[in-house]
């Protein structure tokens, strides 16, 4: 006899997005599809506020200046970051950088906390702010959602009960992510122009990072470059087929979309999706299927050559060498 979840994860094979891009019409598609999908996460039960942005301290590190900073997202929810920003770069362009399942946005500042840090930040190119800052631009750590000092749990992630709270009340927890980045957005043309090109504003993030950086960069215009990492891969090939973190899931969503179509409806930024050959859990097949989709949205709006797809040789990690060269091509 089979169990109810091995019947799901069948049934989860047959299902047909009925608002999938079929090849006409896109900039209208778009539209309707970005209203959907905002719909989906719950963007509608969300109101701006006041930031009220507090800087916590500015000092001096190597290669860079540290600020580190917290803003309210909506009221009563406080977001922290870090912003580093290179030596000798005026106005430099800016990468947000999200951290996926780990013990927080440290990991992308290169700061080992807990035990095992080091190992995954070595393990996987994980020290994004770092990085960026090697290549000249400027970089936030952002604190995600149930995780790092946004979580309950120090050291370890935090997801499950908060992301099935907020379903009840008709938010995902991928909502709430874009939600934050958004309204980082917000800040950096407010309050920090003076110091980062705001022209030229990228977001990046690996496995649960790179899931918030796919559902950010489908809604949000004022992202010029997005760089998934690890995340992209059809429904029914991975988040649909295997165990994964309750914060992946948004109800309905295979009903009307694939991952493909938040490639597609992320038009006209540039896009770098970066996988790796041997991740399990977002099989390689899936996510050149996802690729293939976005692609073909893209080449009927003459901007083929805005997209990439990285393919490292390992398992769910970013893959810092082959992806960096690329930034530099879109973002000259």
């Amino acid at each position: 006899m089979k169990s109810a979840y091995q019947f799901n994860i069948e049934k989860m094979q047959t299902v047909k997005p009925s608002m999938a891009y079929k090849g006409e019409n896109f900039l209208s598609w778009q539209k309707e599809a970005r209203a959907k999908l905002s719909e989906l996460i719950g963007l509608h039960t969300f109101s701006k506020c006041a930031p009220e942005l507090e800087i916590e301290f500015e000092k001096k590190i190597e290669g860079a200046t540290e600020i580190r900073f917290t803003y309210q997202s909506e009221e009563g929810y406080r977001v922290p970051c870090h912003l580093l920003l290179p030596d000798g770069v005026e106005n430099p362009p800016v990468i947000i950088c999200l951290q996926g399942h780990s013990t927080g946005m440290h990991i992308s500042l290169g700061n080992p906390i807990y035990p095992n840090d080091e190992a995954t930040i070595k393990g996987g190119d994980r020290d994004f702010c770092v990085r960026a800052v090697k290549e000249g631009y400027a970089a936030i750590a952002m604190e995600q959602r149930n995780f790092g000092e946004c979580g309950g749990k120090p050291g370890a992630t935090d997801c499950m009960y908060s992301a099935v709270t907020c379903m009840l009340f008709g938010r995902t927890t991928a909502g709430e992510r874009v939600w934050d980045i958004m309204r980082l957005i917000d800040l950096l043309e407010s309050d920090f122009a003076d110091k980062v090109d705001v022209k030229n504003i990228c977001l990046m993030g690996n496995s649960g990072g790179g899931t918030a950086t796919a559902y950010t960069a489908a809604l949000e215009d004022r992202i010029v470059l997005a760089m998934p990492s690890c995340a992209m891969c059809t429904y029914k090939d991975s988040i649909g087929a295997m165990p994964h973190c309750h914060c992946n899931f948004v109800p309905h969503i295979a009903e009307y979309f694939d991952m493909g179509d938040l490639l597609a409806m992320s038009y006209p930024k540039y896009y770098i999706q970066v996988n790796g050959l041997q991740d399990n859990i977002f099989p390689i097949k899936g996510a050149e299927e996802v690729f293939e989709q976005g692609k073909s949205a893209y080449r009927e709006m003459g901007a083929e050559d805005k997209l990439a797809h990285v393919k490292g040789p390992e398992g769910h990690r970013f893959y810092a060498d082959l992806s960096w060269p690329l930034v530099h091509k879109f973002i000259k």
